[in-house]
């Protein structure tokens, strides 16, 4: 058996905890023995814990925070860890140090590269080159699509790397089961016709792009109205943002639920305007509850949506275009129904989070099998 540090940058429920949710709860117990480490506290550790999964918070909100060094230390050594897995470049900062030093082996699961094309020169090649240290450092790189894969190659020369795309637990998030309507405990009338935004509230998920564009769609049908479920840094400037333009009655705002399937039971169209993306696993989760989709060209998302196939894709940073296109979604039930049918389909036969269990486990006893 081959006990295993799992770590990670935060503890709440995002797209990369979820993953790691999903993993450890997919491993064979015969052959891994998970430990998780997060950076900060939050539901996902709630619910680790609440599983019987060992986990341990060291409080950082830093990179590379030299302060953390002996914990961390202790940590290893006293659950006799044999193989560290990060996942993210922050988590993957604060053990890179350490990992070398004790001779554990390190593997690196890319959630999206650090680096994109919106940001300023210098801090994209210094995270370019960050990346790069990470990854020429750890004995096998995970990438969750082929797109972070082929960038990590032309930026920096990307050796070592796998990818393995993500997963999800289609067995709960199936449309067939019976969920609890949570409209009326939201305060959203039946009648909505509700555009969901589920997910980190941060600049790369574009936020204030979907609360525009919620506002022009609703002035083009009064029924159409957003709900954003999640929390960020961006949490204090979207609700100035709303309410500074007394759109309150328009979009529905809460924090992080664990009822994920019922919220998604509840909405019409789900949305997805991010800036750049790893593999999104709430794409994931909204596909394989037959959901349509509007969404941004992202590394991963375009590498399981075709437009107008199962779903829609739309410019970035264009709240004019995903609005003609949630209007467009109210007014044609048959092209609703054709995208989610055609989502669903898509996760069920590929995404199955048991896979993606199987394939890290393979890479893990590959490492101890020389």
């Amino acid at each position: 058996m081959i006990k295993v540090l799992e770590v990670i940058r935060q503890g709440h429920v995002g797209g990369g905890e979820s993953h790691l949710l999903d993993l450890v709860m997919g491993f064979d117990t015969d052959l891994i023995s998970p430990v998780v480490l997060s950076f900060t506290s939050g539901k996902m550790i709630d619910a680790l814990r609440a599983c019987g999964v060992k986990c341990y918070v060291i409080p950082t909100e830093k990179p590379f925070d030299m302060k953390v060094l002996n914990a961390l230390k202790k940590l290893i050594c006293d659950e006799n860890i044999r193989l560290i897995h990060a996942h993210g470049s922050r988590a993957a900062s604060n053990v890179l140090l350490l990992a070398g030093m004790l001779h554990i082996p390190l593997v690196y699961t890319v959630h999206g590269w650090s680096f994109h094309q919106d940001q300023p020169w210098l801090i994209r090649k210094l995270r370019a080159v960050s990346e790069k240290i990470i990854c020429n450092r750890s004995k096998k790189v995970i990438c969750v699509s082929a797109n972070n894969k082929v960038s990590g190659e032309k930026e920096f020369g990307l050796k070592h790397a796998v990818v393995i795309e993500n997963g999800i637990n289609v067995r709960c998030f199936n449309p067939l089961l019976p969920f609890r309507d949570v409209r009326p405990e939201l305060g959203i009338p039946p009648d909505d016709f509700i555009i969901g935004f589920i997910g980190r509230v941060t600049l790369q998920k574009s936020p204030l792009v979907f609360v525009e564009s919620i506002a022009l769609a609703h002035a083009l049908d009064s029924r159409i109205k957003g709900l954003m479920v999640g929390e960020g840094e961006m949490d204090g400037e979207v609700a100035w943002y709303i309410n500074d333009r007394h759109w309150g009655d328009i979009i529905y705002k809460v924090p992080f639920r664990s009822d994920i399937p019922e919220v998604l039971a509840s909405i019409n169209v789900f949305c997805l305007p991010s800036l750049w993306e790893g593999f999104s696993i709430s794409l994931l989760e909204a596909m394989s509850m037959g959901k349509p989709l509007v969404v941004t060209p992202t590394d991963g998302t375009r590498e399981v949506i075709k437009d107008r196939y199962n779903g829609l894709i739309v410019d970035y940073n264009n709240p004019n275009d995903l609005a003609n296109r949630y209007y467009e979604l109210l007014h044609d039930e048959p092209l609703r129904k054709k995208l989610g049918a055609a989502a669903r389909l898509f996760v069920e036969s590929r995404f199955d989070s048991c896979r993606v269990s199987k394939k890290v486990t393979d890479i893990y006893t590959g490492l101890f099998s020389h």
